[in-house]
């Protein structure tokens, strides 16, 4: 009678289980298409491989990552209501691009038109240089580019982006001026920046961490110190109030039903808490946020007014 009673205990538990983990699939027996904006091997795609995998493995959800770069992610973005509006099909957004690329010519999207879900990270800003580059130190860096403006480079992903607005305030707060020159996205300007084909470059805390030994980080823009890079000072020890970065999250399109919107809304956040993912980013250098579907007016409202704050700034806007 115990042996029967103990079996129908693990038959009970294991049924359990599993409808529990039929109720976390947002779509079981189908796949997720997940269209990231950029290349492979920057921050974007390399954060939808991981979710992607423990998607698979723990819930068996399937996605496939989808690489459609072009014009710094402008290209998804602006077909992003093209799409089916059946939840099947997300697409990586980014915080301040979104906001900031419609004020360019000829970009075929606005930022109502991005219907975003869930922003599930961000990463600091991270000034680096080659590790054979003659600036040793952040302020090395500075006094090249005061004495001769316009001629120190920096690369990074993209114009109207988070590493072009991370330029443009660093030239205010130290009153220089340097070149911005604009990749398709972060996997792209590594070489450039190995070799030295750039001054330098203005990053991300992941690459920075990920490209130790080959880059030398002069300076981040996150609240403390990193244990990966722990010789690195912050921007705010080096007196420029500056804590910021790319924001990343996912979209899908705008005729797409609330209740699918709010299912996948809290499938990412789902992955986004797991202990596994969270450590393995943590230590990458991204810091997570948790931005659902109820949260995005607000949010959504106070990054805009933060972008055109800069974008006023650099001078791109009157």
């Amino acid at each position: 009678m115990r042996i029967i009673s103990g079996l129908r205990l693990i038959v009970l538990s294991w049924g359990l289980l599993f409808a529990g983990l039929i109720q976390a699939q947002p779509f079981p027996g189908k796949t997720i298409q997940y269209i990231i904006p950029f290349p492979a091997a920057g921050e974007s795609d390399l954060v939808a491989r991981y979710q992607a995998e423990l998607s698979a493995k723990k819930y068996n959800q399937q996605m496939v990552v989808i690489n459609r770069a072009g014009a710094g992610g402008a290209l998804a973005w602006s077909q992003l209501n093209s799409y089916p509006a059946d939840g099947l099909t997300v697409v990586g957004v980014n915080i301040p691009h979104i906001i900031l690329q419609p004020l360019q010519e000829g970009i075929q999207f606005k930022t109502e038109d991005i219907n975003s879900i869930y922003f599930y990270h961000y990463t600091p800003d991270a000034l680096m240089v080659s590790a054979d580059s003659p600036y040793k130190t952040f302020q090395d860096l500075v006094a090249a580019a005061k004495k001769d403006p316009g001629k120190v480079s920096l690369a990074g992903s993209a114009l109207y982006s988070a590493n072009h607005m991370a330029v443009e305030r660093l030239n205010k707060a130290m009153g220089i001026k340097t070149e911005y020159i604009a990749f398709k996205g972060t996997g792209d300007l590594i070489t450039s920046l190995i070799g030295m084909h750039v001054d330098g470059a203005m990053g991300y805390l992941p690459l920075a961490i990920q490209q130790k030994g080959k880059v030398r980080t002069l300076a981040i823009a996150a609240e403390k110190r990193h244990p990966a890079l722990p010789d690195v000072p912050t921007f705010k020890e080096l007196g420029i109030n500056w804590v910021d970065g790319a924001y990343r999250g996912i979209g899908v399109p705008k005729a797409t039903p609330k209740l699918i919107q709010q299912k996948l809304s809290d499938y990412f956040a789902l992955l986004n808490s797991d202990p596994e993912i969270k450590k393995k980013l943590e230590d990458a250098g991204f810091v997570l946020v948790d931005i659902p579907l109820s949260k995005m007016p607000a949010f959504m409202k106070e990054k805009t007014a933060q972008a055109m704050d800069d974008a006023k700034n650099a001078g791109m806007i009157k």
